[in-house]
């Protein structure tokens, strides 16, 4: 038994074992067991005791396989909500939000008690008190205290969630409002004792590679250089063939594709006075769906470079089993909840580093080689970069306008420009935007913080093709209907 303490041990070990007896084709027979190959018999290494550290165990495989923890019951019935929390590894987080701390200096000016419109604090020999019972939380004592004594402390995952999805029920575990949530992840990423997950499709393309190889591609986004070593793309697309796959594609030709169609429609709608958003971050779309309905109608219409490269795919081979790779929980969401059809699972790269494990993959050992997008295609993986290949596609038609653009770097910037665009004071002509701060490479299922990872992908981004993107656009996907309304 391996011992294992960290959340992403415990994530990775879970997924290593699905992963391992998908491939031997007895899995079914293999779940029960699983929790106690992970745990010891008697001996607790990461929760309170052994039997709760099972209970987790299986909620985590349920996920792992594609199912919702057992102990939820959600409203959608279509599998499209894909972040759930397990009950189960919920703490309850005893946080109360304002506190004060051991710097209170017990100060005669008492800013804090003068700052409190609710009465909520009072003066003692030891120093500040704060009355649970009125505190509104509202911060103003936290503003006023110049020793920064007292704190205001959020729970992790209500303060990582950009559209306040994430709350408490009766017994202070986290839950997740399905109309509000965005799929985008970071209250996973966040979460210190990882009681919220991603429901996986993992199992289901571990099948297709058992069962359909001749018709089973992987499409890989190009915000995945970086995330395993120094591996580049090509190395990367060879592993990942090895796996079973019949081939492996470059996402960033989709965005080449989708740079130039994206560019005809700016132009057109810079030259009749409309403003207009990017469509390729899912969780930025989703964002807009639900939370700013009223601009739907300002959105582009062309697909995302996923749905762009595996129209490709499925125009070379129409029985195509499609499958997405890349850091992003919010593309399993876009691939269920609008793309089924088209494409036929979508996988995180925690997962694909499971499948690399078991199968004793290293892609850090395979030979380089030529890399097919453009640097500006590339570019899409991280925040301005979608913005700088649209301009780059303008540049190129030979329009006669010049169109500006918000860049939203993250999804609190993408909130401050879709309201303004509601409220028809934004002055560019179009916004993009981005979920994650830094864009795609700073994904929630990222191996690598964004400091290391960044350093392979800027190697790499600008030093292989640098054509321009009508070349790509017009030998790759010139030919392919890739608008897709959304709205």
């Amino acid at each position: 038994m391996e011992n294992i303490t960290d959340v992403n041990q415990i994530k990775n070990a879970v997924l290593y074992k699905v992963a391992e007896y998908a491939f031997e084709g007895n899995l079914d027979d293999k779940i029960e067991g699983i929790p106690y190959e992970l745990t010891d018999p008697t001996t607790p290494s990461f929760r309170c005791c052994v039997y709760r550290e099972r209970e987790i165990l299986r909620q985590r495989i349920r996920l792992a396989m594609g199912k919702i923890p057992s102990d939820m019951h959600y409203k959608k019935s279509d599998n499209t909500q894909i972040v759930h929390v397990m009950k189960a590894a919920c703490e309850g987080c005893p946080i109360d939000r304002v506190t004060v701390t051991n710097n209170c200096q017990n100060c005669l000016a008492q800013k804090c008690i003068k700052s409190c419109k609710f009465d909520a604090i009072i003066h003692t020999p030891t120093g500040a008190y704060i009355d649970k019972t009125k505190c509104k939380n509202c911060g103003a004592c936290v503003k006023a205290c110049p020793y920064n004594a007292i704190v205001d402390i959020e729970r992790p995952c209500i303060k990582a969630c950009p559209v306040s999805a994430v709350d408490m029920d009766e017994h202070d575990l986290a839950k997740i409002d399905e109309d509000k949530c965005i799929n985008c992840g970071q209250c996973v990423s966040k979460c210190p004792f990882g009681a919220i997950g991603a429901a996986s499709m993992m199992t289901n393309v571990i099948d297709s590679l058992r069962t359909n190889p001749e018709h089973t591609y992987a499409m890989i986004a190009p915000s995945i250089e970086g995330q395993f070593g120094t591996a580049t793309i090509p190395a990367l697309k060879q592993a990942i063939e090895d796996l079973g796959f019949k081939q492996c594609y470059e996402i960033a030709l989709g965005a080449d594709a989708v740079a130039w169609r994206e560019a005809e429609e700016l132009i057109e709608n810079v030259k009749n006075g409309k403003k207009m958003t990017t469509s390729c971050c899912p969780a930025f779309y989703n964002m807009i769906k639900q939370h700013y309905p009223e601009i739907q109608d300002k959105m582009s219409t062309t697909g995302s470079p996923m749905i762009a490269s595996a129209k490709a795919i499925r125009a070379m081979d129409p029985e195509a089993v499609i499958v997405f790779i890349g850091p992003c929980i919010a593309k399993k969401n876009e691939v269920v909840s609008r793309y089924m059809g088209e494409i036929s699972a979508a996988m995180t790269l925690d997962e694909l580093a499971a499948m690399f494990a078991v199968k004793r993959i290293d892609p850090t050992t395979y030979e380089g080689g030529s890399q097919l997008a453009t640097r500006y295609g590339k570019g899409f993986a991280r925040s301005g970069g979608v913005t700088a290949a649209v301009m780059k596609a303008v540049e190129e038609q030979g329009a006669d306008v010049k169109p500006t653009a918000k860049i939203c770097n993250g999804a609190a910037e993408c909130k401050v420009a879709l309201q303004m665009l509601k409220l028809g004071k934004l002055k560019e002509d179009i916004i993009e935007g981005m979920a994650c701060e830094g864009g795609c490479v700073n994904g929630p299922m990222r191996q690598y913080e964004l400091i290391d990872s960044r350093k392979v992908f800027d190697k790499n981004v600008n030093v292989e093709n640098t054509e321009i993107i009508k070349t790509c656009y017009e030998n790759g996907y010139g030919d392919l209907n890739i608008h897709v309304h959304n709205h």
